[in-house]
């Protein structure tokens, strides 16, 4: 008997290799997948603006690092003695405008560059809702705290959602490799702010948009990790105590099953030994000089080199400083 409803990642026919380059944009689960391509050693760049939700404002972030187009004063506002892009996460924000236009500027480089070479892009819609700034009347990616009357919150058009990711795909297929395989999601986070209902019917927008646009696309598909975490783990063990976010658990399902579909074997076998070491270096000790413990890092430093031999990119660079 079967006690739960099973969703899988259908197979791609193409695998994402130890060199691939994966670029990665979007709401808080990015991140966590991003963070674990890293704790596997592959080379990744996660949300150069920061964490950002809806596809209006990921879309603006893409032509920005498509285009190389660096911010000035003029793109900056100031609340609270702070120096803030309403385009960028929190923590760009300083108190000097030299410095948050250096941190913005430093990641639109960054993120230009490896858009360049990246095989594999990922991005994960987290809202249809959007703020409009109305001192300037222009759509923000993020309030920053900045008092509510200062905005109005709406929820982008079909229109105007289908146009962005469509935006997105085309400045995408244009910097990256000829092959870019571009893979969409929507973050199973409920936006419980909203409301259920509101938060139900943003997501469903994303996911109309979504297969809208990749229907006319090659090498775009969708991955059900929303409706993983809906039908296949629902039950509030795979949350966080605050009954809203994946848990830790959730995210490693999920990532597992990510790998299944995606990685070649080669990838598989390099990623799974470097969690181990990874899951080795966390190992403490009282005596550094203890023999045991000299011989345990000898092995790990073995260890560690057999992976650096597979790959031209640099691996366990923390440990190895």
């Amino acid at each position: 008997m079967k006690f739960r409803t099973e969703v899988d990642i259908k197979e791609s026919g193409q695998k994402i290799d130890i060199e691939d380059k994966i670029f990665s944009i979007g709401s808080c689960f990015a991140t966590e997948m991003s963070e674990l391509f890293q704790q596997g050693q592959l080379q990744t760049v996660n949300n150069p603006f920061g964490t950002i939700f809806n596809p209006y404002s990921i879309n603006n972030a893409v032509k920005r690092l498509h285009d190389s187009e660096f911010y000035n004063e003029d793109d900056l506002v100031t609340y609270n003695e702070e120096f803030i892009s309403l385009d960028h996460h929190s923590s760009f924000n300083t108190r000097y405008i030299h410095k948050t236009l250096e941190k913005i500027n430093d990641k639109i480089e960054e993120g230009n560059l490896f858009l360049q070479s990246a095989g594999w892009i990922i991005i994960t819609y987290g809202t249809s809702f959007i703020y409009e700034f109305t001192p300037k009347s222009r759509l923000v990616a993020n309030c920053h705290k900045i008092p509510q009357k200062f905005f109005e919150k709406r929820l982008l058009t079909h229109t105007e959602l289908v146009d962005s990711i469509y935006n997105t795909i085309l400045n995408l297929k244009d910097i990256c490799v000829d092959d870019v395989q571009i893979l969409f999601t929507v973050s199973p986070v409920r936006h419980t702010k909203d409301g259920m209902v509101e938060n139900q019917l943003s997501k469903s927008k994303l996911i109309a948009a979504v297969h809208e646009c990749i229907s006319v696309f090659e090498n775009c598909h969708y991955l059900p990790i929303y409706e993983i975490l809906m039908d296949d783990l629902r039950d509030y063990r795979f949350y966080k105590e605050d009954l809203i976010h994946p848990s830790s658990q959730a995210v490693q399902y999920i990532f597992e099953k990510f790998g299944t579909a995606y990685f070649s074997e080669e990838a598989k076998d390099f990623i799974e030994e470097n969690f181990k070491i990874n899951k080795a270096l966390e190992h403490k000790t009282k005596d550094e000089k203890d023999p045991k413990y000299l011989e345990f890092r000898e092995k790990l430093d073995k260890r560690i080199e057999i992976q650096q031999s597979k790959v031209k990119h640099k691996i366990f660079q923390v440990s190895n400083d």
